[in-house]
């Protein structure tokens, strides 16, 4: 049965990369979720997409500082548009549990390490994916049982080779790039593809009857009505 993937987490219904985005997905169905992920200057894992915090600063002249030069304790007092912080890592994985397995995308340089060190708390439900695929690489180096995919927004000759060069296990394509025949391939190297972000029910439709293993969406709801669950 394929997976249904919150796109960082419900974010139709709420604000993306959030605690209430995460909890909203656990009670919508959703099997897992796909989050982003940076690292503090002071070495704590954050979640949100961008390298730059979104929303209010607590101090004005930090408005263009990427996170990766903010302390924890920075990050922590800046108000987001929902008017919370942006969550760690670390919290995340507190909250969903045995609940929801998590997809954590390293958006950030260096997030690798750190990242999996939190995630391992999950045990064997957490993976990790990029599309800096020398991270996974370093993924794979820190921690060979963790779970690994490669992003891609092509459509390559031999898509499974992205696969088998950091040894991942999932293959993460765009929707408008995938087909039957690369569905075909990536299984018969032993992997699963997961398709991003897969919003429009007809194509949600036609990827299941081709065989992906997962669907990273947007809407919960309408992944869960079309895939009969």
């Amino acid at each position: 049965m394929p997976q249904i993937i919150a796109h960082r987490g419900a974010s139709r219904e709420r604000l993306e990369n959030t605690l209430p985005a995460f909890q909203r997905a656990l009670d919508l169905g959703a099997d897992a979720v796909e989050l982003d992920v940076h690292c503090t200057a002071d070495g704590t894992v954050v979640v949100h997409h961008n390298p730059l915090l979104r929303g209010t600063p607590p101090d004005p002249s930090l408005a263009r500082t990427p996170i990766s030069a903010l302390t924890a304790a920075q990050v922590a007092s800046w108000r987001l548009a929902d008017d919370g912080p942006a969550p760690t890592l670390d919290a995340v994985v507190r909250l969903l549990g045995p609940h929801a397995a998590i997809y954590c995308e390293l958006k950030g340089t260096g997030t690798a390490r750190p990242s999996i060190d939190v995630l391992r708390q999950l045990g064997g439900r957490a993976a990790v994916h990029a599309f800096d695929h020398r991270q996974v690489a370093d993924a794979a180096r820190h921690a060979p049982e963790m779970p690994r995919g490669v992003l891609e927004v092509s459509r390559h000759v031999d898509p499974a080779e992205s696969l088998r060069s950091v040894g991942a296990r999932d293959l993460w394509q765009l929707v408008d790039y995938l087909d039957e025949q690369l569905v075909q391939q990536v299984h018969a190297a032993l992997g699963r593809v997961i398709a991003w972000t897969a919003n429009d029910p007809r194509q949600v439709e036609q990827l299941a009857a081709w065989g992906v293993d997962g669907f990273c969406g947007d809407d919960v709801t309408m992944l869960r009505q079309v895939l009969g669950r």
